[in-house]
């Protein structure tokens, strides 16, 4: 007997003996009278009209979800782009519209037909992602809306190309600007603040903020764009691992990022990512974090991180450190920002060390970074010595132009191509 038949028996039997406790006993019949009849009748038709709203509820959930399907399938389709259009767009993949190169694959400027300038990445074919997987990633990315966030506009699918399409950034990255000793001129103390706070709140919006959390790691200067008015847009976050709000952490077996196709040794990789990342293949949002320190650090000095030898033979983050605890900070300074306002540039050298402390809980999360950027407050806690950063003795391998392989902790690294 199915549970609804059974549920309609038990409520007849419940409500038969109702109406024999409330009816008045005929001592001429054993049967109940008219007014006990009329309650049994009345139940019953209660029962019945709450049965079949369940029926229609449970009915319009499953149109409902058949509706969220086909609007996501709508959605799907409405992002897909026409392999054709886009090989018009960028004159067939030309290199004078090659915009760059990273490990997930090249980038062209293109030009649709109705003008409009676009962003193409061109991941690499060797994607082990199935078609139905790729769609619903790119879904999901799309959805994420930030003015620090490189907007991503669609996705073309054609055969083993899987291409995806953003808007145009018509600027340079940071690491054009910051490390080049003529571009750098343009940007000046306020503008170097302003990037670090709106870094700051991109990272914050993937963190926490947006539906789905996103662990960048691959958080560098050369995947911050900047627009017209030098606002940077972070890029890349795209092809991070998704994870599901309840998640802080993870373990790769393979460390994920740009570096796979430059010239980075293991102790360099530690150094922009955290050593938690390379020596066991765990991050977390407080890799991202990591990589956040390092990359005020580079902004307020106009040094790369692994290129930088000090006088001592430090590597930028301890000679930060050092400088710190001295009472020299000033000193790390980019030489053109000496116009600008020490108290800032001081927080901003303390939340970097702050960062890049090699004990993970010790850092700050993101969001408590974006709070002591906006605090004019200096009581923040003293930062502990960063992790230990190497540089490559592998120079005559690297100068060679021969693919370095190293192992850390099972995790692969391969270093191809000079940066």
């Amino acid at each position: 007997m199915s549970s609804s038949r059974k549920f309609f028996t038990v409520f007849l039997f419940s409500t038969y003996l109702f109406t024999l406790s409330v009816a008045q006993p005929d001592p001429k019949s054993c049967l109940p009278n008219e007014d006990g009849c009329w309650v049994c009748c009345i139940c019953f038709f209660f029962w019945l009209r709450k049965s079949k709203k369940r029926r229609q509820s449970v009915n319009e959930i499953e149109y409902k979800d058949e509706d969220e399907d086909k609007d996501e399938d709508d959605n799907a389709e409405a992002l897909q782009f026409d392999f054709n259009t886009i090989r018009i767009a960028t004159d067939n993949f030309s290199s004078m519209n090659k915009l760059g190169e990273g490990g997930f694959g090249a980038v062209y400027k293109g030009t649709l037909q109705s003008g409009k300038d676009i962003a193409v990445k061109r991941l690499s074919r060797n994607s082990v992602q199935g078609e139905l997987q790729f769609k619903n990633e790119v879904r999901l990315l799309a959805r994420l809306q930030h003015r620090n966030l490189v907007r991503l506009l669609g996705f073309c699918l054609d055969g083993n190309e899987r291409l995806l399409i953003y808007q145009f950034v018509p600027n340079l990255s940071l690491d054009c600007f910051i490390f080049d000793p003529i571009k750098r001129l343009q940007l000046d103390w306020d503008i170097r603040y302003r990037i670090i706070g709106a870094i700051a709140r991109g990272i914050l919006y993937l963190h926490e903020d947006s539906q789905y959390r996103i662990i960048h790691r691959d958080l560098k200067a050369a995947n911050i764009l900047l627009d017209k008015e030098m606002n940077p847009k972070i890029s890349d976050f795209g092809l991070a691992r998704l994870f599901a709000n309840d998640q802080s952490q993870a373990d790769t077996g393979r460390v994920v990022g740009t570096f796979t196709t430059y010239n980075y040794s293991p102790s360099c990789i530690q150094g922009i990512y955290g050593s938690e990342y390379t020596r066991n293949g765990h991050f977390s949002a407080k890799s991202d974090v990591y990589s956040f320190g390092v990359l005020v650090l580079e902004i307020i000095s106009g040094q790369k991180i692994h290129s930088y030898i000090g006088e001592d033979g430090d590597d930028l983050l301890t000679h930060a450190w050092k400088l710190w605890m001295e009472g020299t900070a000033l000193e790390l300074i980019d030489p053109i920002l000496r116009d600008g306002s020490s108290g800032e540039m001081m927080r901003c050298i303390q939340i970097g060390l702050l960062c890049v402390q090699e004990n993970v809980a010790k850092r700050p999360t993101i969001a408590s970074v974006v709070l002591m950027l906006g605090s004019s407050s200096g009581s923040f806690p003293i930062p502990s010595k960063p992790a230990y950063f190497m540089h490559s003795i592998m120079e005559s391998d690297a100068s060679s132009g021969a693919p370095v392989q190293f192992t850390v902790n099972n995790v692969s690294i391969s270093e191809l191509d000079p940066r």
